[in-house]
């Protein structure tokens, strides 16, 4: 099947990494492994943080005159080269989706919907128009699929029918994260060399972007709880930068040198031999959607301690894989940490348990096989809709 694929919060050429580009990459791998064929319709980010309505009219008329080209494109070509369903991830009231529902009704394909949030508070005032757009999308949609199970009370009022709710975990490829956790002895024995740390301590592992807002929130978060350890023997690593970097390091101001490593950005293909050579991952997750750098640092058999907020808890097993504790509590941060440096047996449980269920739950092929499952059924919807439209006029 030909599907035109959208991402308006962030689309998968983006620049800068993020988890928003990394999912919006897999999904349109996971539809191809599936045996569809994946064509990027629109690189418009709609994402808006001002909530000045010119602003937010101004993206919808260049959504608008977008959509309106794609659709002349599209009745250009012949009738077997057109998209045959439109598919468009992680949409909400600030990054409403004014491409998608227009393509897909010019055309009378289905529309596909993965990861998408509902905020009647926002029905009124200055996000008004965004929350306008998104509700109508989720209306329109043939399917969604859910990857944050904490959307799901949101979106229930806004469905047509309940069951075009599609629950869809959260996935990686695994395969890379399980080979460097192979080679972890030989990896940490260079690291550990390259920047003199103590391969005799515990070495913890955070990765994240350093952005103003809930990022930088989960940072100084997290350097408070580890105030909160002094006596414990730990290093820290942190892979990342951002807008935000003179900010966080600020925050970790105080510790000495040989305690905290800030590493700088890392590429893509470097991060599981970072993740393998650690104990420990670290991410308080203020207001997480999920979080794909605690999908991966379990799948190199990272054990992990996290904020429950969001959708945390359904890729992190409590007690299992890692410990979860309460939501922007830097003492319970702590304690959990504490915990964990202590037991390294248990430490190696929760890492191996992680690797597993990763594999296990969180897998490319498994997304691949409930997204095919996901759009033909968002197929079928369409097609007895329009049977049913077409009956009713004649």
């Amino acid at each position: 099947m030909r599907i035109a694929f959208y991402a308006p919060l962030k689309p998968p050429t983006h620049p800068n990494p993020s988890g928003d580009r990394r999912m919006a990459r897999l999904l349109m791998k996971a539809l191809a492994r599936a045996g569809h064929e994946v064509e990027l319709a629109a690189t418009l980010r709609s994402r808006n943080d001002s909530d000045d309505p010119a602003r937010q009219a101004a993206i919808a008329r260049q959504g608008r005159e977008i959509a309106e080209g794609l659709i002349r494109a599209y009745r250009a070509r012949p009738v077997s080269e057109r998209p045959e369903a439109w598919f468009t991830y992680h949409l909400y009231y600030k990054a409403p989706d004014w491409l998608g529902p227009r393509v897909a009704d010019a055309l009378d394909i289905p529309y596909v919907v993965a990861e998408a949030s509902h905020a009647p508070k926002r029905a009124t005032g200055p996000w008004a128009m965004g929350h306008a757009a998104a509700a109508a999308a989720i209306r329109r949609a043939d399917a969604i699929l859910l990857l944050n199970p904490s959307d799901a009370p949101g979106l229930s009022p806004a469905l047509v029918e309940p069951e075009r709710l599609v629950p869809l975990r959260p996935f990686i490829e695994p395969a890379g994260f399980a080979a460097a956790r192979a080679r972890r002895d030989v990896v940490r024995a260079a690291f550990a060399d390259a920047l003199r740390l103590d391969r005799e301590q515990p070495w913890l592992l955070t990765v994240a972007r350093m952005r103003p807002g809930d990022k930088l929130a989960s940072y100084r978060l997290l350097a408070d709880a580890l105030r909160r350890i002094p006596e414990e023997p730990w290093h820290l690593l942190i892979i990342g930068d951002g807008p935000a970097q003179a900010a966080v390091q600020a925050d970790f101001q105080g510790f000495s040198k040989d305690r905290i490593r800030f590493l700088g950005p890392r590429r893509p293909e470097d991060l599981p031999d970072l993740y393998a050579t650690a104990d420990l991952y670290l991410w308080p997750a203020v207001n997480e959607a999920y979080g794909m750098a605690l999908l991966e640092a379990q799948a190199a058999g990272l054990p992990v301690v996290a904020g429950a907020f969001g959708g945390v808890p359904a890729v992190v097993g409590d007690g299992i894989t890692g410990l979860l504790t309460r939501p922007g509590d830097p003492q319970a941060f702590a304690t959990a940490v504490r915990a964990l440096l202590a037991d390294p047996e248990r430490r190696r449980a929760m890492g191996a348990a992680a690797a597993a269920r990763i594999a296990a739950e969180h897998d490319l092929d498994a997304a691949a096989g409930i997204l095919d499952g996901a759009v033909r059924q968002a197929c079928a919807r369409h097609c007895d809709a329009g049977a049913v439209r077409r009956r009713t006029a004649s």
